[in-house]
């Protein structure tokens, strides 16, 4: 029995390219504040976006193996490339549960979409493995699916231009056939693109329903964890870190920007040697 009760007391492992997954730590933090949380944000190896899936792969396994070590309870690949090369490879592998962001923003945006037109825009990677257009078409086989690589909206977003011209003017080109056309759903299929909602909301419109795959996965681990019965009590340890920050490179850098969107202040981010795992 204490077996279990550890278990429900033992932390998700989130992981990402970088700092985009944040996002997704974000969400989690905010729908399930009970839950703490081991990041690693592989800051040395970004972006994914452009790398083959072979190497994604490897990437993914080192790094879970590294999560392993702080005995986590599932893992969230807080990834959108990650999701789309690794996740089914690497799930037969382990014993604990592990989830993708694609899969619940894909079903939301198929289930939600009214005229069946749905947009996605994300990295090189993630649009040209088409693991939207195919997860959507598991839910709703008539649905349109366009896909569109933003690669410039991540340097963008890790350079603070959330709000500059520069972003508006590059977010306004990106979008343009998506506003020529008719869809009414839009996935932001890369964990950088929550952070230019606003920008993107303003040039798409009202009338067009945006998909966040960060909140959707949230809901999704805090579903998962109920049902299997490893939900946190909210009870921590004395001299306790509820949430940990890792990195394989510049965590003075990750730590600007994650003081920048997280809800409460990060005091220390470690720099984890990731190739040695």
């Amino acid at each position: 029995m204490t077996e279990h009760c550890d278990l429900n007391h033992a932390p998700i492992g989130v992981f990402d390219s970088g700092v985009g997954g944040l996002t997704v730590a974000r969400e989690i933090m905010r729908q399930i504040p009970d839950e703490r949380i081991v990041y690693f944000g592989d800051t040395a190896r970004v972006p994914y976006g452009s790398k083959s899936p072979n190497t994604i792969i490897r990437y993914s396994r080192q790094i879970i193996r590294f999560l392993r070590t702080k005995n986590v309870k599932a893992i969230v690949v807080a990834c959108n490339t990650a999701s789309a090369f690794a996740l089914e490879t690497i799930k037969p592998e382990l014993d604990i549960p592990i989830i993708g962001v694609v899969k619940p923003g894909a079903k939301v945006a198929a289930q939600t979409t009214q005229n069946g037109k749905i947009g996605v825009i994300g990295t090189e990677g993630t649009i040209r493995s088409e693991i939207y257009t195919k997860t959507i078409h598991r839910e709703n086989k008539d649905a349109q699916v366009m896909g569109r690589a933003c690669p410039l909206f991540v340097p963008l977003v890790e350079e603070g231009w959330i709000k500059d011209p520069v972003t508006v003017a590059v977010a306004e080109r990106y979008l343009q056939p998506f506003k020529e056309s008719d869809i009414d759903t839009l996935i932001l299929g890369c964990t950088h693109y929550p952070l230019l909602r606003s920008t993107v909301r303003e040039i798409m419109g009202e009338g067009v329903n945006l998909v966040n795959p960060a909140y959707e996965t949230a809901v999704e681990l805090r579903r998962l964890l109920s049902e299997q019965g490893i939900a946190n009590d909210g009870k921590t340890k004395d001299g306790e870190e509820k949430y940990q920050f890792y990195v394989s490179d510049a965590a003075e850098k990750f730590m600007q920007f994650a003081n920048s969107i997280l809800p409460y202040d990060i005091e220390q981010t470690q720099l984890i040697p990731i190739e040695e795992y």
